[in-house]
């Protein structure tokens, strides 16, 4: 049984841990497609309240800064100029008091909060023409809502829900906080992105429980988009090594079989030897950004569009372009005929998305007719014979 902070708790039952350990990459069909967007990445702090120990991506007390809303918006100009769709915006997980110079950043834009000002950046990037996925870690259900009606949608990475002891320290990572967050998301009707962490000291026992756990949430919720399985990259403040190919290809296989099929499977391409796990249940190459870094792993660049359709011609399948929301959450006018999957569904028939991000998306702009354009899925790349 797993605990969620807010109170709930999760059933993970042993015979189905014992069954998915006992999955194989022979035990998979590969997809029919592969699938990436184009995005700009944008962090727009880096200060954050944990240290774990294989993360790069936040700066001590003292160095962390604040985009401002300027810079904001040069990068999502450039993004929507280069044909992205995406503006993905991260921050890490609440800063505690030890930022005050973050706060007195936020004081001076007229914020209270990093949300608020997170509010103000998602609106920048829509009239720039992008589209936005927010991922700010750990989230409150009031501060989820205050943005969630700006983003076509949202994520957090589950990492584990094993304690591991590169998440320790005096502030320690909450496994129960994260899927709290993943709960609020399904409560608040938010299409979500997470994923698991591989390497950083769990077990196969806890990868199988990680994934069980964010299947027995999107079952109640439907509302997983995608799932994201990253192995961990040695970086300067990581050394302790990446799982081996098999093991990534035996977790991918694991999370394929965990995963019902409407949920889009993920290997970051820059992360991972994508080609050698496509037959292993991944549908999807993630966020590629034609203008900015991967900020979160600085050392290892996005691959080029070229990279991306050897990767699908190793796979003998075609190449497609998405949005950062998946068209089953799109409403019913803008879904095509060729979705394969059932339309998600909300208690009482809701709309996923928000009247703003419908309106974006059925703008007579250069920005909605690249939307829909990218919606049409039409492929950018076909196997070669």
């Amino acid at each position: 049984m797993l605990q969620v902070a807010n109170g709930g708790q999760l059933v993970i039952e042993g015979e189905s841990i014992e069954r998915l350990l006992a999955v194989k990459p022979a035990d998979v069909e590969p997809a029919d497609h592969l699938s990436f967007a184009r995005n700009v990445f944008i962090p727009l702090t880096t200060a954050c309240r944990y240290t774990c120990t294989y993360c790069t991506y936040f700066d001590p007390p003292g160095e962390a800064t604040l985009l401002s809303p300027e810079e904001v918006r040069e990068v999502v100009a450039r993004g929507a100029e280069a044909g992205c769709t995406e503006a993905l915006f991260t921050f890490g997980d609440d800063p505690d008091d030890r930022y005050t110079e973050v706060y007195d950043q936020l004081e001076s834009l007229g914020h209270d909060s990093i949300h608020t000002y997170l509010r103000e950046a998602c609106e920048i990037a829509l009239s720039e023409g992008l589209l936005p996925h927010a991922n700010p870690g750990d989230q409150s259900r009031e501060q989820m809502a205050a943005v969630a009606d700006l983003n076509a949608s949202m994520g957090v990475m589950l990492e584990t829900t094993a304690d591991v002891q590169a998440h320790s320290g005096p502030r320690t990572k909450s496994p129960a906080q994260r899927l709290a967050t993943l709960q609020t998301a399904g409560e608040l009707g938010v299409p979500f992105t997470t994923g698991i962490l591989v390497g950083i000291g769990e077990t196969w026992r806890d990868r199988a429980i990680s994934l069980l756990a964010i299947a027995a949430l999107h079952r109640e919720y439907d509302h997983i988009q995608e799932v994201i399985v990253q192995p961990v990259a040695e970086n300067d403040r990581w050394q302790a090594g990446s799982p081996t190919t098999e093991t990534l290809r035996r977790t991918v296989a694991m999370a394929r079989r965990a995963l019902p099929p409407s949920v889009s499977l993920q290997v970051p391409p820059n992360l991972a030897p994508a080609e050698a796990v496509v037959d292993c249940g991944i549908d999807d190459l993630g966020g590629v950004s034609p203008v900015t870094d991967d900020h979160i792993n600085p050392d290892y660049a996005w691959p080029a569009l070229d990279e991306l359709e050897a990767i699908a011609d190793t796979a003998g399948v075609p190449l497609r372009e998405r949005l950062p929301v998946y068209e089953r959450y799109l409403p019913a006018d803008l879904r095509t005929e060729s979705l394969d999957a059932e339309p998600a569904s909300r208690p009482g028939g809701e709309d996923w998305l928000s009247t703003r991000i419908t309106e974006a998306l059925t703008a007579e702009t250069p920005a909605g007719r690249r939307y829909r354009t990218v919606l049409s899925g039409e492929p950018i790349h076909t196997p070669r014979p």
